[in-house]
Formats: C-alpha cells, structure tokens, sequence
C-alpha cells in the first residue's frame, strides 16, 4: 500500500471512532425539519474533512475511477446536494431517491464512507457491511451516455455498489452483473425493497410505508396526509413516472409505478390543484396537478422520522 493511502486509512478509521452519527447534528440542534442549519453545519464539516485528504492514490479495487474526479465528485455532493443525479435511462432512481438522507443531513458521514470504499473495497453503512462484487467495481467509471452521471465516478460506485447488495423479487432473473445492467431489471427496486434499504441504511430514522407495487394506498386527502407526514421528516413517494410527465395529465389505460421521488412540499393552488414540489433528476420539479391525478399515479409513500434521543452509529 502506497504511504499515503497508509495514511488517510488511519486517518478514517481515528476519524470514525470519533464520527458523529449520521443524523445527529440534526438531532443536536432540535429536530429533522431544521435542515438549512444542519446541512450548512454539515457540508462545513465535510469539506473540512475533504480538503484534509485533499487526494487519493489509485485504487486496485476501483481500476476505473478516475481519483481526482472521484474527490471532485465528492466536494460536489457537499456543496450542491439536490444536483446528484442518477443518469438518463438508468434504473437507479430508488437509490438517489434514498440518497436525500445523506447529502442532507450529513454528507460528512457521506463523504468518509465513500473513501473508506474506495481505498478498502468495502465499507460499513449504517448496519450494512458493503463489499460490491468484482463485476461492479471494474464497471464503476465506465458507464457512459447517461448525462452527468457520465462524469459521476462516484456517483456510479454509490448506485453500483447498493444494487449489488440489496435484492428484491424484482432481481431474482438477473443477480449477475453485466455491462450494461444499470437499464435492466438487475438495478430496479421494488416497494418493500425501497423501504428495506432505508431502513439498514439509515437505522437512526422511524421508517412507515403505505402502499404496493400493484394496489393503491386509500388516502382519503392526500393534501393533509402529505403535509403533516412532511412534518416528520423526508417523503419518498413511489409513483407512476409516465403519467406525470405527460404534457395533459389525463388518464391511462394502464399504469404501473417506475419512479421513486423525495417529495419537498406540497401547496394548495388557487385553482383548486395542488402543486406538487418534489427533487428528481438532479432538480426540484413542481407540477400542479388535481387531488384527483395524484390520487392515481401514487401507489406508495414512505415516510421517515428520527427516533427520539437515538445515538445509534
């Protein structure tokens, strides 16, 4: 091992005896909704933290992941949380949409996680021990085509490395990895194993889901659910992608839900719709759509809250 590789591994395993917890910077200053003043904390922190490894070597567990872009990549996730982007055309969506948690309370926890990945080839998360395959990790940097993601190493080894581990009924034909699975169904997620990997992920949050891949929750005014499942902490609605952005939102034939979104706010319009505000895509996007039309394109919300006096690391 290289000595400065020797070295910022010391300096990661000193620095996560003493780590705060994801999420408790949060808690320390009174609760999950404060989130412009424990993000600003917390990216200050992760910066620090990055600018004193300042670089990396090369790793032989990651042979295409460009060093100076992955710290790059890093900074950027600090400073810019709701422009991490999963790709075009890339089955990834539920593990950005899981990545809100992180970028925004605590992309220090984040940011060591990640090097500690990169240099060792497997690294703890939350109550998850993580070591992606060889397939994976040769893949991680050569995915192209995909927008931003293309010059995103680390934003492909964070995704490659979740969908390598978790599985759902989704998976069971494809568990192999081959060039080209970021499309396919090898990286898709279903309802119960969205909220299963936030969960393990993110032991620290109170996780409740409503809802399935097939049958519609029943939610007589999603305005008030919505809004008062807000107070608690971040939303994640599971949906049908196609309908919403149809130009008419009019209604379908069929539907199925694809997407996983994190919902940021919900309004009551003049007009009687609502504005629906949600990050996808790297973007906060707004739609103004009828109680109605949401009615029919959600099948799933998850809803997450922090436990109350929760030291878990």
């Amino acid at each position: 091992m290289h000595l400065k590789n020797l070295y910022i591994t010391v300096a990661i395993i000193i620095g996560n005896l003493f780590i705060t917890p994801l999420i408790s910077v949060a808690q320390s200053i009174g609760g999950a909704n404060n989130y412009s003043n424990s993000l600003s904390i917390s990216q200050d922190k992760a910066i620090q933290f990055l600018d004193s490894v300042q670089t990396v070597d090369s790793s032989k567990h990651w042979p295409n992941v460009d060093p100076v872009l992955f710290m790059e990549n890093l900074r950027f996730f600090a400073k810019s949380p709701l422009k991490f982007y999963e790709g075009k055309g890339t089955n990834f969506c539920a593990y950005m949409a899981l990545t809100y948690i992180p970028l925004n309370y605590d992309p220090e926890y984040f940011s060591r996680f990640m090097i500690n990945l990169f240099i060792n080839g497997k690294a703890t998360f939350g109550k998850v021990n993580l070591k992606p395959g060889k397939r994976v990790r040769n893949e991680a940097g050569l995915i192209k085509y995909k927008g931003a993601l293309d010059i995103s190493p680390a934003g492909q080894m964070w995704f490659l490395t979740l969908a390598d581990h978790f599985k759902g009924y989704l998976n069971i034909l494809n568990h192999r990895f081959d060039k080209g699975d970021e499309n396919t169904f090898w990286a898709s997620t279903n309802f119960a194993k969205f909220n299963r990997m936030l969960k393990k992920l993110f032991p620290q949050f109170e996780v409740h889901a409503r809802g399935a891949d097939i049958i519609k929750p029943r939610i007589d005014n999603w305005y008030k659910y919505l809004s008062e499942k807000m107070q608690k902490g971040p939303v994640f609605v599971y949906l049908n992608n196609r309908l919403l952005y149809k130009k008419t939102h009019v209604k379908a034939r069929f539907g199925i839900p694809t997407h996983y979104v994190v919902l940021l706010d919900i309004q009551k319009a003049d007009n009687g719709k609502l504005n629906f505000i949600y990050w996808d895509y790297g973007r906060k996007s707004l739609q103004q759509v009828t109680p109605k039309f949401l009615d029919e394109i959600i099948y799933g919300v998850t809803n997450s809250s922090l436990k109350p006096n929760n030291n878990e690391g």
